[in-house]
C-alpha cells in the first residue's frame, strides 16, 4: 500500500482541502455505503473500501489531517511533533451524534447550542431533563409564587412524528459496518501498525440505521425549538425543593418518551455556604476524637490537635456568616457533620491507637507507674 503521503485522501473522498469536519464525514458515509464490500461486489470494491475508510481516518482526525497537509506540501517539519497516533480522534466526535445540551432561559446566562447534524444512526433514547434555578427570598418561598419560563428543548419532529424516518416506520442494519458497529481499517502503509477497528460512522457503533431520514431533523426525529411552561412553586418550599412538569425536558430520540422539566427551588437563608459547609464538616471530623479520647483516655494527649482543629471550625463558621436559623439549614448542616465524622473515624483511631501504644510502653519500661522493677 502506498504511503499517505503518496495519496490524494481529498480526491479520494470528493472534497476540496479547505473541507470542513463535516463535509468530510458526509462524503465518507455516502461512498462507504456504494463501496462496502457486503453492497459492492466489483472486484476492486474491498480495496476501494479500504482506501476511502484510510482516507476517513487522516482527514477526520486534526492532529493527522496537519501532518498530511504538510506532508503534501514537502514540509521538513512535516514528521516532527507528533506522538503514537490516537485512532479514537482528538478528544473531538468525528461522527457527529445527538445535538443535546440544557434550556436556559432567554436573557439569562445563554445556552450551549448543539450541532443539529447527524449520522443516519437509529439509536432511540429517552429525552434528559431541562433543569432551572429559581432563587427566592424567604417571604416568596413562604407564601409559594407562580413563574414562567421560556427556554430551549428538543421537540418530537412535525414531519417525521418523532420516529426519525419519514416513510419507513423499521430501522435497517447499517451497510456500511454490517450491523457489526466496527469497520476494520488497513493501516499499514499509513503509520506501520497493522489492521485497526474504529467505529463507524456511519450508524456510530450501534450497528442500525434510519431507512430513509427525515431532512428536517436529520433523522433524530427531534428538533430545537423554543417552549414555554408555567411553574406553581408551592407555599412553604425550601432550599433544594424540586417542581416537576412531565414530558417538557427534551425529547428522545427516534421517538422515545421526554424528560421534565424540572424547577430546582433555591433560598439563600437556608442554604449552607462553602465556608459554613467546611466549618461544619470541621466539627464532624472533630467528634470521633473526643467520643475516642474520651473513652480511651487519651483525651488530653489529643488536645492540642483537637484544640486547632476547633479554632479552623469556628473561623470557618464565622467567615461564612455564623450558624443559619432555619430548620432546613440545620438539616444541610447536619449532613456536612455526618460526612465529617465519617471522614474523621479512621485517623481517630489511628491517633488513639497509637497514643494508647505509647502509654503502656510508656509505663511498661519503668518511666512511669506501674513500670517493671
Amino acid at each position: 500500500m502506498a504511503g499517505m503521503d503518496e495519496k490524494d485522501y481529498y480526491a479520494i473522498l470528493g472534497v476540496s482541502p479547505d473541507a470542513s469536519t463535516d463535509e468530510i464525514r458526509k462524503a465518507f458515509q455516502q461512498k462507504a455505503r456504494k463501496l462496502h464490500p457486503d453492497v459492492n461486489k466489483a472486484p476492486d470494491a474491498e480495496e476501494k473500501f479500504k482506501e476511502v475508510s484510510e482516507a476517513y481516518a487522516v482527514l477526520s482526525d486534526e492532529q493527522k489531517r496537519k501532518r498530511y497537509d504538510a506532508m503534501r506540501s514537502g514540509s521538513p517539519f512535516a514528521q516532527e511533533g507528533y506522538g503514537t497516533p490516537s485512532y479514537g480522534g482528538s478528544g473531538q466526535d468525528p461522527f457527529g451524534g445527538y445535538p443535546f445540551g440544557w434550556g436556559f432561559p432567554f436573557g439569562g446566562t445563554g445556552y450551549r447550542r448543539a450541532t443539529t447534524t447527524r449520522s443516519r444512526a437509529y439509536n432511540p433514547k429517552a429525552g434528559a431533563d431541562v433543569v432551572m434555578q429559581l432563587d427566592l427570598d424567604d417571604e416568596t418561598a413562604r407564601k409559594g409564587v407562580r413563574r414562567g419560563f421560556t427556554y430551549q428543548r428538543y421537540v418530537a419532529c412535525d414531519v417525521c412524528h418523532g420516529t426519525g424516518s419519514v416513510r419507513s416506520e423499521h430501522a435497517e442494519t447499517c451497510p456500511t459496518c454490517g450491523g457489526t458497529g466496527r469497520i476494520s481499517l488497513d493501516l499499514t502503509g499509513l503509520f506501520g501498525f497493522g489492521m485497526m477497528e474504529m467505529e463507524c460512522p456511519e450508524c456510530e457503533g450501534v450497528g442500525k440505521v434510519v431507512a430513509d431520514p427525515c431532512e428536517a431533523c436529520g433523522g433524530s426525529g427531534r428538533v430545537l425549538s423554543a417552549s414555554e411552561v408555567v411553574v406553581e412553586v408551592p407555599a412553604g418550599s425550601h432550599d433544594g425543593d424540586e417542581v416537576r412538569v412531565k414530558g417538557m425536558g427534551n425529547a428522545g430520540t427516534n421517538g422515545e418518551s421526554s424528560g421534565d422539566f424540572v424547577c430546582r427551588v433555591g433560598v439563600a437563608s437556608e442554604r449552607v455556604n462553602q465556608r459554613q459547609a467546611m466549618g461544619m464538616q470541621t466539627l464532624g471530623f472533630l467528634i470521633p476524637f473526643v467520643v475516642l479520647g474520651a473513652i480511651t483516655g487519651t483525651l488530653s494527649a489529643m488536645l492540642p490537635f483537637i484544640l486547632i482543629m476547633a479554632a479552623v471550625c469556628a473561623y470557618s463558621l464565622y467567615r461564612g456568616g455564623g450558624l443559619g436559623k432555619s430548620k432546613t439549614w440545620w438539616k444541610h448542616a447536619g449532613t456536612s457533620v455526618a460526612n465529617g465524622a465519617v471522614s474523621g473515624l479512621l485517623l481517630a483511631f489511628l491517633m488513639v491507637l497509637m497514643f494508647s501504644c505509647g502509654s503502656a510502653n510508656y509505663g511498661y519500661y519503668g518511666y512511669g507507674p506501674g513500670a517493671r522493677g
